[in-house]
């Protein structure tokens, strides 16, 4: 079955789902450009990597001690504590450990001089919060400084909004078109859930006609290949933000699909 909502989904937003959605979409945006940028340019997906604080983080590396048991026990080992010994019973605590973040991203290239003309990101939950945040913030500070234009595609309600000057503009969604010969204007799509996800044309050289990025197409297109219809249960609650009757109107009235 198609994507039942008309522009993002908001079921994909939850954590079951969202990194391959991630991933499948950046790759999907990709190979869309690639026919409509040669042979100048070159589509190029990388990921950059950072880490984040977190008590739920993932270890990383090894310890620099460890107790390791035999595999032949000879004689068991005595836990009697002399009276001497403190008997203080330990308190679970935990440590600050920082989670490897892997984050894929698209730089559109020229292919002759291999500069890098513009930079396409689809935000994710640890570009919005915390550390990664003010991690993703200084990594677009740079592009910003740069002669490279900047794509950034919102698709999360979860999360702080990424800074503005004007900082009055509130929605679900956002798409930011930054041209390096235009800063510090740009051009902010923001859009609801009710709304398309709108199209726009991709920043290149001056000289060059930009295509049209169409990420409503490529969401519907990977929701029907990828089988999301059969994993999400809309029963469910969506993930927070987001209530129930946020969503209801597009669950139980499929004829309204799209009219709006």
């Amino acid at each position: 079955m198609p994507n039942p909502f008309p522009g993002m989904n908001p079921y994909l937003e939850q954590a079951d789902y969202w990194s391959d959605f991630h991933n499948q979409l950046i790759a999907a945006l990709a190979r869309t450009l690639i026919p409509k940028l040669l042979p100048k340019y070159r589509v190029v997906t990388d990921k950059w990597v950072y880490k984040i604080a977190g008590s739920s983080a993932i270890a990383i590396g090894r310890p620099d001690l460890t107790v390791q048991q035999r595999r032949t026990q000879t004689s068991p080992i005595s836990t009697i504590i002399p009276r001497s010994q403190s008997t203080v019973q330990p308190i679970q605590v935990a440590v600050p450990l920082r989670q490897e973040v892997r984050q894929s991203y698209i730089q559109v290239k020229d292919a002759a001089t291999k500069e890098v003309v513009t930079a396409i990101e689809v935000l994710s939950p640890a570009n919005k919060v915390g550390d990664g945040r003010q991690k993703y913030i200084a990594k677009r500070q740079r592009v910003l400084e740069s002669l490279t234009h900047l794509v950034e595609i919102d698709l999360l309600r979860q999360g702080q909004a990424l800074p503005l000057e004007n900082d009055s503009i509130h929605s679900h969604y956002c798409i930011l078109i930054s041209r390096a010969n235009t800063r510090p204007w740009a051009d902010l799509y923001p859009f609801n859930l009710r709304d398309r996800i709108p199209p726009f044309s991709l920043p290149l050289r001056p000289e060059d006609s930009e295509p049209v990025v169409d990420i409503q197409t490529l969401i519907n297109e990977l929701y029907e290949q990828l089988g999301y219809d059969y994993f999400i249960d809309y029963s469910n609650s969506p993930p927070s933000p987001w209530s129930l009757s946020d969503v209801e109107f597009w669950l139980n009235l499929p004829s309204n699909f799209g009219d709006d």
